[in-house]
């Protein structure tokens, strides 16, 4: 009888040695755990990573742990800044490089040794162990042994907070661009940054961008005798080694145990003043499409509050706060908005296309009308953008050149009987529509559904366009029909608008709707209206 605990035979050599990858910490070796210790004073080969004619820091630290019979494997990096004759550039030699290393381990285990590869900080952290690691584990017994990593005893060093409570901690390489770079440490509460050395005048230039420079504190060597403490700002970049990193402590967004929101302070630069709302519109796709009145608004304003890939697309400067959240919680950044304009802020609520469209404007009016006698004071600007529908409309040819709709399938705000109501009302008088959020992956049905009520009033060889990604590099438009339209190529990087019965496809593939209707009294001109 099956007891489910039968042996299953090993995929590894029964005289396999193992591999050990061991962290043995930033650089105190009373720092190295117990099982590290443990492991290296056993070990058959212990194995390091070295610069090129530079003692291994790894082996540094540990050595005291070697036993006099172990067996030395020095794996020395074949280059280390990035300048290199290898065919396949500084990435090519790396990759012939751990090959070689994991040959050389390889040989060892297969006759049965134990290998220890010491690994400074953490195996898996940054860590050169992970590429041999990557090559070995298939076809060795493995275990990794996590050590103490720079992270931990930097902020150990800087000796304050580096998180609290729902403080959102970033690390980041200082080998990014300045632009990214700033960014990202913009849109987040706390950072450490890594790889310094030769990168560092542009990581502090990537701090005072980001605003955080006198925050950011300089930690060299840490845990080490040698080991430096100071404010970023004061360090000199020709004395920077790699081993340093800088830490940006957070703030804490919550006062207590509790999870109430710490108020900000308010940042009057003149007594009483109040700040003004810029609801700006950035347009569809890439900043050819942001007018110059919204860039002109994004250089002055003190903070950008919006959903994250649209916040995303605001270039990061010195002085400007970003403030990027998710996709469902508009009112919640309008009251954002209002808040920080009260304190005596400029502050800028982004959208996609047009602000007015289905985009945050109205959230922020919304926002204002739940506390009118505090929040009439808050001037609102809204800056107009190209919305997607007339950017889709414009490439297609003329598609909403007549009398047109502009309909969300999204029933997050509004009943679905209600939507599709509107929507059929539309199709029936003659209107194109163009349909925004039409499927998502927490609504794959509702487009489908969507489709037969329209089928249900409208012929079927109706003109339907529709655009992914309109403005972006990898934008495409589908000119297709009613009937023939699949749901099941729709996405939320769609928009797709039903064109009217007049709308047509021309010789050269354009697609546009004439401004009349045919039934007209006799004798009545086709003349525009406005122009």
């Amino acid at each position: 009888m099956s007891t489910g605990l039968e042996a299953h035979p090993s995929p590894y050599a029964a005289e396999a040695g193992h591999l050990y990858g061991v962290g043995v910490g930033p650089g105190d070796p009373g720092l190295i755990t117990r099982r590290a210790a443990a492991l290296i004073e056993s070990a058959d080969v212990i194995a390091y990573h070295q610069a090129p004619k530079r003692p291994s820091t790894a082996r540094t630290i540990a050595a005291e742990l070697f036993s006099d019979n172990v067996i030395e494997e020095a794996l020395a990096y074949p280059v280390t800044t990035g300048t290199t004759s290898h065919p396949g550039g500084y990435y090519g030699a790396l990759a012939d490089f751990y090959d070689e290393c994991a040959q050389r381990l390889a040989a060892h285990l297969e006759a049965g040794r134990s290998v220890v590869v010491l690994a400074e900080g953490d195996p898996l952290f940054y860590g050169s162990f992970m590429y041999v690691h990557d090559l070995l584990r298939e076809r060795f017994p493995t275990e990794v042994v996590p050590g103490v990593t720079s992270v931990a005893a930097a902020s150990a060093a800087a000796a304050g907070g580096l998180t609290r409570h729902e403080d959102v901690l970033t690390v980041l390489p200082g080998t990014l661009p300045v632009e990214e770079l700033a960014r990202r440490l913009a849109d987040t509460d706390a950072a450490v940054v890594m790889k310094l050395g030769r990168t560092f005048a542009d990581v502090r230039e990537a701090l005072r961008q980001a605003g955080l420079l006198e925050r950011a504190v300089y930690i060299e060597r840490a845990s080490r005798t040698d080991q430096r403490v100071l404010p970023a700002a004061e360090v000199d970049p020709a004395s920077v080694p790699y081993m340093s990193v800088v830490v940006v402590p957070g703030l804490d967004r919550r006062a207590d145990a509790a999870g109430r929101a710490r108020p900000k302070a308010p940042r009057h630069t003149e007594p009483g003043r109040v700040g003004t709302i810029h609801v700006v519109g950035l347009g569809p796709g890439g900043d050819d499409r942001t007018s110059p009145e919204a860039s002109a608004v994004l250089g002055r304003v003190a903070h950008v509050i919006g959903y994250a890939p649209y916040v995303a697309r605001v270039p990061q400067r010195p002085g400007l706060t970003r403030r990027p959240s998710g996709n469902t919680v508009e009112v919640d950044r309008g009251h954002e908005a209002l808040e920080l304009a009260l304190a005596g802020d400029d502050v800028a609520v982004v959208s996609g296309g047009d602000a007015g469209v289905f985009g945050m404007a109205a959230a922020v009016f919304e926002a204002a009308e739940t506390d009118p006698q505090r929040y009439s004071v808050v001037p609102i600007n809204v800056v107009p953008g190209i919305t997607a529908a007339h950017a889709a409309s414009a490439l297609a040819g003329a598609l909403l050149g007549a009398d047109h709709a502009l309909i969300s399938l999204s029933d997050r705000l509004k009943p679905w009987d209600v939507l599709v109501d509107r929507l059929t009302s539309a199709v029936r008088a003659d209107l194109a529509v163009a349909l925004y959020n039409p499927r998502s992956r927490t609504r794959p049905d509702q487009f489908g559904e969507a489709l037969v009520a329209v089928r249900a009033v409208a012929a079927p060889e109706r003109v339907v366009v529709v655009a992914r990604h309109v403005g972006r590099p990898e934008e495409e438009l589908r000119v297709t029909t009613l009937g023939e339209l699949d749901p099941e190529t729709v996405d939320m990087g769609c928009l797709v608008v039903i064109g009217a019965s007049s709308t047509r496809v021309s010789s050269t593939g354009r697609v546009w709707t004439p401004r009349y209707v045919d039934e007209r009294p006799a004798g009545e001109s086709h003349a525009s209206d406005g122009g």
